[in-house]
């Protein structure tokens, strides 16, 4: 355990809130960057995508890397390919540079995130040490989601669009110089054990081409040649993958774990939270901008409510954590969270002012908050300190997927009457169509709360383990 276990926390946290903040802080300087660099309308969601992919696919490698060469050298090596990649995407004058730019910033995130998840379970004492710390990580990462809208639209506003990379040049450097000085040393490396550049081909390659087919299934169409073919290459390289893990004396990813009932219902958890939880943003996005005309500026401010709602349920959620056992609070954080989605979809009409949907974004905040806090480590219960880094790249690797999966349907399905319609007649479809999506990803949170029963352990007193 760390002997400065204070500012370890906070390096860590502050890692996972650049993460974070990379997940949406694009988003409003996309139509500035379109403008700035010639992007075409199809080419400029790959200033997104770039990084989706990059990030999904490479995540399950990350996860091996930390537990082969140690978190703290995986972590001080993802901030330093952040710091890089958001200096060449501020500096790009091309689209093909600034797309490149984002897939580093995903790579250095697929990196950086199982290395953060690694060291909070394994610099924190089991019991309250390390449920505040999963405390703290999960209120930087819950809010920086939001927070990424909020900075984005003040960049953007008053520095233009590159400011939205460069902000992470200094951050992500400073994390970089830190994670010598503050986290423990990595242990030896134990003899005997390889790097399994078989399934790390496979694993990368299989789960990167998944993920290109499931955000450019949307805009390409599901029965296109491009999406099919890369889905279908996808799924024949992760069956190699197996394949190979069976045969590996030192698999990429060993089979035993697949089989722990922890892990397994965490990857059902994670996949199901983002894209239930994880789309509301979009959505929330659609209704203030589409229907109420918010600038930029006016919609980041709107989610600053949520913000600090996720910030209040990820903080109690680790000391409910401790006093009510992790699976209990887990379950109640999800029931919160649903309910908030179905009074929020409830809610949205054309004529709700915001105060109307305050309460809502409450509500749905807390249980938010609570539930991204406890999901990751309640995935890890019980795994080895030796398969920690491969057992949360599994879990983060399935929020990826899940989020892809969750806003292609809920996308399609608030979309479905909008078509060709004008004017008035379209912004009473589109509040209709977000409407449903939003009902309908809170029978998904529902059935989220239902899978989460599943995580084993008891229910006083429990700790988030490793």
């Amino acid at each position: 355990m760390s002997r400065r276990p204070g500012a370890v926390l906070a390096l860590l946290a502050f890692a996972q809130l650049i993460i974070s903040l990379d997940y949406n802080i694009v988003y409003v300087a996309l139509p500035d960057i379109g403008r700035a660099l010639g992007f075409g309308a199809q080419s400029l969601q790959w200033v997104v995508s770039a990084y989706a992919v990059a990030f999904g696919g490479a995540l399950l490698l990350g996860g091996r890397a930390c537990d082969l060469f140690g978190p703290r050298r995986v972590f001080a090596l993802g901030c330093a390919l952040y710091a890089g990649s958001s200096l060449a995407g501020g500096l790009a004058g091309d689209p093909g540079l600034l797309v490149a730019a984002r897939a580093g910033q995903g790579l250095g995130g697929a990196l950086l995130f199982p290395a953060t998840m690694t060291l909070v379970s394994t610099s924190f004492a089991a019991g309250r040490e390390r449920n505040r710390a999963f405390a703290v990580w999960g209120t930087a990462g819950g809010s920086g989601m939001i927070l990424g809208s909020l900075l984005g639209g003040v960049l953007t506003q008053a520095f233009g669009w590159a400011a939205v990379f460069f902000v992470n040049v200094p951050l992500a450097a400073a994390a970089a110089v830190l994670a010598f000085p503050l986290p423990a040393r990595d242990p030896a490396r134990e003899p005997g054990r390889r790097f399994d550049l078989a399934g790390a081909l496979t694993a990368t390659l299989g789960t990167t081409l998944v993920v290109f087919a499931l955000v450019e299934g949307p805009e390409l169409g599901w029965t296109s040649a491009v999406v099919l073919g890369t889905a279908t290459a996808g799924l024949a390289l992760l069956a190699a993958f197996a394949a190979i893990e069976r045969r590996s004396r030192d698999p990429l990813l060993p089979p035993r774990l697949l089989r722990d009932r922890n892990l397994g219902t965490g990857v059902v958890v994670t996949f199901l939270y983002m894209g239930t939880f994880g789309t509301l943003l979009y959505f929330l996005t659609g209704y203030f901008q589409g229907v109420h005309g918010y600038g930029a500026l006016a919609t980041g401010l709107a989610f600053g409510v949520p913000m600090v709602a996720i910030a209040a349920g990820s903080q109690a959620a680790g000391r409910l954590a401790t006093r009510c056992g992790t699976r209990a609070t887990l379950v109640a954080s999800l029931v919160v969270g649903g309910a908030g989605a179905v009074v929020l979809g409830l809610s949205m009409t054309l004529e709700a002012s915001y105060l109307a949907l305050v309460p809502a974004l409450v509500v749905l905040g807390l249980g938010q908050g609570a539930g991204y806090t406890l999901m990751f480590g309640a995935a890890a219960a019980g795994i080895p300190a030796a398969d920690q880094g491969v057992a949360s790249g599994v879990a983060s690797t399935a929020q990826q997927v899940g989020g892809s999966v969750g806003l292609a349907v809920f996308v399609a399905v608030a979309n479905a009457g909008t078509h060709g319609l004008p004017g008035e007649a379209l912004r009473v479809a589109t509040v209709d169509g977000l409407r449903t999506a939003v009902l309908l990803a809170a029978a998904g949170i529902a059935l989220t709360a239902v899978a989460a029963l599943r995580f084993h352990g008891p229910r006083r007193a429990v700790a988030v383990p490793v």
